[in-house]
């Protein structure tokens, strides 16, 4: 039998080729492996997010426990404004690469810059000690100047007056329209009004906004189009095509 030379370039291919092979197997027996763990962090993350902008998160919050206890999760129909039931995990990232769960966007409503979106959407009751809604945390996104950014906004039981938000997922520049995730800059829409007397999305954000104490927020020094990205996504996810009918009926009564 001829002997291997690992020297020769035949030799060296094949070194390389079970190298490569080898660490292939172990690279995806680690993320078989850890999927579960990474799964269990997403949805801790999710949750953690969630109890932040209702204001119940602590230092040394058990996350799970308070979660469990003062959020309830429903499912709307956005065309409708109507809960329907929920049957297993929800994912609106996965939703909107489904076509069969998905619409399309006309360019004329898509102010948000997203051109699709899922047919339903999770909201999250917040309840108190006692069991009463005290806020509703809706999530949105929309695209900026470098990336789409996720985030939260509470609302109080009006459906109308911000009691919070946060950006959980963005890629803005760095000291500029990165400043989103700044808690500093959230605080600003605390108090906020979302609509004028005749229900429309009057929330504006933009340079010397906040000249409207019931409405305005001042946009972000040097990031434009991240603001006009924020702004836009208020315009469409709490207009008629995106909460409007489910905000509408919270008022009405349906909590």
């Amino acid at each position: 039998m001829a002997k291997f030379n690992k020297d020769s370039t035949s030799g060296t291919i094949l070194v390389v080729v079970l190298v490569s092979l080898i660490c292939s197997i172990i690279v995806a027996g680690a993320s078989v492996a850890l999927k579960p763990t990474q799964e269990e962090q997403k949805l801790l993350d999710k949750q953690r997010n969630i109890l932040s902008v209702a204001g119940l998160l602590e230092p040394k919050t058990n996350i799970k426990a308070v979660y469990a206890e003062r959020i309830e999760p429903r499912l709307v129909d956005l065309a409708t404004g109507d809960y329907v039931e929920q049957s297993g995990t929800f994912d609106a990232k996965v939703a909107v690469k489904d076509p069969a769960q998905r619409i399309a966007i006309e360019p004329a409503d898509d102010k948000a810059g997203i051109k699709v979106r899922a047919k339903l959407a999770e909201v999250y009751l917040v309840k108190n000690a006692e069991g009463k809604v005290t806020q509703i945390v809706l999530p949105m996104y929309g695209t900026g100047l470098w990336s789409v950014m996720y985030g939260f906004v509470a609302l109080d039981t009006d459906a109308d007056t911000i009691k919070g938000i946060t950006y959980y997922e963005q890629g803005e520049t760095a000291g500029l329209g990165g400043e989103i995730a700044n808690p500093l800059w959230q605080k600003h829409f605390v108090g906020k009004k979302l609509f004028n007397a005749e229900g429309q999305v009057a929330l504006h954000i933009g340079k010397g906004a906040s000249s409207d104490a019931a409405h305005g927020v001042d946009g972000l020094s040097g990031a434009t189009l991240t603001t006009n990205g924020v702004q836009g996504s208020f315009d469409y996810w709490f207009g008629k095509n995106g909460f409007g009918p489910y905000l509408e009926k919270v008022k009405a009564g349906a909590l």
